[in-house]
């Protein structure tokens, strides 16, 4: 089914993008001092959210359409869980975003440090929701 198939690449996308950000762009960002750290976390935050989020919304639309079509709970099961990287992401991870967002990288320091720490970890949740989704629409895919 060639929505299901669209609903498992978005997934896909999605958490790659996401443990990209984990495996690869935080560890090399942490490795810069305060004010660069804090200023480049803006910069990328930005525009990953401009890639993940519409990601995680399309796959969602198309895993729903999916599981309504097959009526197969597992795309159900997945676009649940490809959504919840919304409200995870405004509820859980929101507060240390804005707060990143609202410090200047002037005054950047050891608390933005550790801010940052905090926001990997948390991030970490939403590629471990992309990953699972992805596994759940693949094996609805296969079934």
């Amino acid at each position: 089914m060639f929505v299901g198939q669209l609903s498992l690449i978005a997934a896909a996308l999605f958490a790659g993008a996401a443990i990209y950000v984990n495996v690869a762009e935080q560890p090399a960002r942490l490795d810069l001092g305060d004010g660069a750290l804090l200023t480049v976390w803006k910069s990328a935050y930005k525009r990953g959210f401009a890639v993940q989020a519409p990601l995680a919304l399309v796959g969602s639309i198309l895993g729903l359409l999916a599981a309504w079509q097959t009526k197969d709970l597992l795309w159900l099961f997945g676009t649940i869980i490809l959504l919840a990287n919304w409200p995870y992401t405004l509820l859980v991870v929101g507060p240390v975003n804005r707060q990143l967002k609202r410090t200047n990288s002037a005054s950047a320091g050891s608390e933005s440090r550790m801010l940052i720490e905090r926001w990997g970890s948390l991030h970490a949740v939403r590629s471990a929701l992309g990953l699972a989704a992805t596994v759940l629409f693949l094996w609805a895919s296969m079934s």
